[in-house]
């Protein structure tokens, strides 16, 4: 059998329903530190060589982060 449920929310109350924290502060933050950087980039070598001193441990931060979610997303059905 194969039920689908449809909900129909704004992101703040899908973030509220699944007891999310409020990151919004922290995320402006971030995006105006990212703003003010930028405005120095002038080419596009100088676009990777930022974006790549700037990523939490580069593609190692981003295997461990697809990897982190592979596993909650398996164990999801599971009661234990």
């Amino acid at each position: 059998m194969k039920v689908n449920v449809e909900i129909e929310c704004s992101p703040e109350e899908a973030r509220r329903f699944l007891g999310l924290p409020d990151v919004s502060k922290a995320n402006e933050a971030y995006v105006d530190a990212m703003t003010k950087a930028m405005q120095g980039v002038v080419s596009v070598d100088q676009l990777q060589e930022y974006a790549r001193q700037i990523a939490p441990m580069g593609q190692m931060g981003l295997k461990m982060f697809q990897q982190l979610m592979d596993m909650a997303t398996s164990g999801a059905g599971t009661i234990k």
